[in-house]
């Protein structure tokens, strides 16, 4: 679907940009693709919520982990907009809180 995304960049106010954290084969297309999307001019501006999901999986690397993998220090020091990243377990509902807080705190602004 990622080829497709750019038609519809414009009309974003912001992003919620899902890993699937069980899928550790995917790690790398996935920040190639989070890469893509922070770059893109028409989001240049626009909040962005990286959820990692699936946290309720045992195989899971450990967030830390994750954020390494994805050089997420980095990335968030040289991206233009706001990134936030969340724990997430749809089946569960860890972090399903702080999703909404953020989508809240969002759209407030």
């Amino acid at each position: 679907m990622g080829p497709i995304w750019p038609r519809y960049y414009k009309d974003c106010s912001s992003v919620i940009f899902m890993v699937d954290s069980s899928n550790i084969t995917q790690i790398s297309s996935s920040c190639i693709q989070l890469l893509s999307v922070l770059s893109a001019d028409p989001l240049c501006r626009a909040p962005v919520l990286i959820l990692f999901n699936k946290r309720d999986m045992p195989c899971t690397m450990s967030l830390t982990e994750l954020k390494s993998l994805f050089r997420m220090d980095d990335i968030i020091a040289s991206a233009s907009q706001p990134i936030t990243t969340l724990e997430l377990s749809v089946c569960t509902g860890q972090g399903l809180q702080e999703v909404l807080t953020w989508l809240e705190n969002i759209a407030v602004k």
